[in-house]
């Protein structure tokens, strides 16, 4: 069996409640969520699986597996947010997944730290503030800005990590970096730009999901060396 065989033989079981939680939520959720308490925790089941995989696939409070820590921190964080959202408390979402970006990047670290990816991607975010500012409100004027810097911030550093490492886990992660910035501006354009977009939500939630589901899965290669099994090369 490759070691693509064996990775699926190992972590697919593990993966298993995520998939499941994502049939529940796309299946009954069929419009956008009022607040309701059902809803809500729905929509947070297969972030809380994805807490799940990274305990269960190995995990300490040991350095080898820091990145797992700062991953989960990052998930609770974007669970919180994911509840918040969904009863309408816009603000206060922002704020918890501003704080779940902070923990990704300690994920991701600031080695290496390839300033012109990092530079192209402020210019481009910079840009997008200055056309959405006079379309916000009065907490949002600030907040909005600084959740951008945030998540771009991790981007940059996912994709950083991403082009010295290469191999398929970190690869993986910087794509799922790239689609919560996406999601993120679904979200944006729609809400603050009023751009009318084909089923939004399944839009926002498809691209989320995955990304969440991408950067979990990075942590498979955490523990000590001798345990990690998926490091071959992107030739």
């Amino acid at each position: 069996m490759n070691d693509f065989g064996k990775f699926v033989k190992t972590h697919g079981p593990k993966l298993a409640p995520f998939v499941v939680s994502l049939i529940l939520y796309f299946s009954l959720v069929r419009r956008d969520p009022q607040g309701e308490l059902w809803t809500t925790v729905l929509k947070c089941l297969p972030i809380v699986a994805l807490m799940f995989y990274v305990v269960v696939k190995g995990f300490s409070l040991k350095e080898d597996y820091r990145r797992s820590l700062w991953i989960i921190l990052g998930l609770v964080f974007s669970c919180g947010g994911d509840a918040l959202l969904n009863v309408n408390l816009f603000p206060f979402g922002m704020v918890s997944f501003g704080v779940a970006h902070v923990f990704y990047i300690c994920a991701f670290g600031w080695k290496p730290l390839k300033w012109a990816i990092g530079l192209a991607l402020y210019v481009a975010v910079s840009l997008f503030v200055y056309f959405v500012h006079d379309k916000l409100d009065e907490i949002l004027i600030i907040g909005v800005p600084i959740y951008c810097f945030l998540i771009i911030t991790m981007l940059w550093r996912a994709i950083a990590r991403a082009v010295d490492a290469k191999n398929f886990l970190t690869i993986f992660c910087a794509v799922g970096a790239v689609l919560f910035v996406v999601s993120d501006a679904l979200i944006a354009v729609t809400m603050f730009v009023g751009v009318p977009l084909p089923c939004p939500r399944l839009q926002i939630m498809i691209t989320y999901y995955a990304a969440q589901f991408a950067i979990a899965l990075s942590t498979a290669d955490d523990g000590p060396q001798s345990s990690r099994s998926f490091r071959r090369k992107i030739k």
